[in-house]
């Protein structure tokens, strides 16, 4: 509550490692300057990402078990270009994408009952008592499982504790990726195609929608290349990605601002706001 002497703290509920920097990693830098406590936790260990040669789950030389320790130790890494306080590993099995045969797994994320996950939460929450949590709307950005499945224990724990005053969903305008794609063009990087992954006109709807309800735009341009710093950390997935080929004298123009909906608020504080925790300070 404003007013209230003890130091802030930041909560971000992520599915993966890389997700924290490619979505809140200006966040979770500038406010970790600003002297505000974050804590971090990643869901998954990511086994079903790449591994080496970026070969994919199923392929032959991709070792699940492989992929998780070279994923946790990046996610360390870029936690330590982030200044992240604590981060918090619920160790649940990557699940896949929606259409990949794993996600059958009784023992992958999207699988284990609510009940158990939210519990696990729950204590996180309890231990840390953020004023502040952040993560995924409810398609989980791209409709992943395992987005999806972060949305809903973090709802469930904001719900459930009562400690939050705040909480934010991940949301980006569709202008910023539209400049993005400029940038990228003019210096002869190949596009990727948006985060629905087919533009059709229901996934351009959906993007203007969720534009609309953005309610918070932060600053993050000082940090901008600690954000790519702890990006590139991600080498197993990222190496080629374009997060990484962006210009880096370009970066900061373009990912210089982070953005989200307010979903939950029991601060009163106006919106817009350029803060995710006016009303708290």
């Amino acid at each position: 509550m404003a007013g209230d002497s003890k130091r802030l703290t930041l909560m971000a509920v992520h599915a993966h490692p890389d997700d924290e920097s490619s979505s809140t990693g200006g966040v979770l830098a500038r406010y970790s300057d600003e002297g505000v406590t974050t804590v971090l936790v990643t869901c998954t260990n990511g086994e079903y990402g790449d591994g080496p040669d970026h070969v994919k789950p199923g392929e032959e030389g991709h070792d699940p078990d492989a992929v998780r320790a070279t994923r946790l130790a990046e996610l360390e890494e870029a936690c330590r270009h982030l200044g992240v306080t604590h981060l918090e590993m619920l160790g649940y099995h990557d699940s896949g994408m929606s259409d990949w045969e794993f996600k059958h797994g009784g023992h992958v994320f999207a699988n284990v009952p609510m009940e158990e996950s939210v519990g696990r939460l729950v204590a996180l929450v309890e231990k840390y008592r953020p004023d502040v949590i952040v993560t995924y709307d409810d398609r989980g950005g791209y409709n992943h499982p395992d987005h999806v499945q972060a949305h809903r224990i973090a709802v469930e724990a904001y719900a459930q504790t009562g400690i939050p005053s705040k909480l934010y969903f991940v949301a980006r305008r569709r202008r910023d990726w539209e400049k993005m794609r400029e940038r990228m063009q003019a210096a002869g990087i190949e596009v990727p195609l948006p985060p629905q992954r087919t533009p059709d006109p229901e996934a351009i709807a959906r993007m203007e929608e969720m534009e609309r309800r953005i309610t918070t735009t932060v600053d993050t341009t000082a940090v901008a290349t600690r954000k790519r710093d702890a990006l590139a950390a991600h080498a197993s997935q990222l190496d080629q990605s374009w997060w990484v080929k962006f210009p880096q004298d370009a970066f900061a123009e373009v990912f210089g601002h982070e953005t989200f909906i307010r979903e939950k608020d029991r601060t009163g504080a106006e919106v817009p706001e350029d803060d995710l925790f006016a009303g708290l300070r």
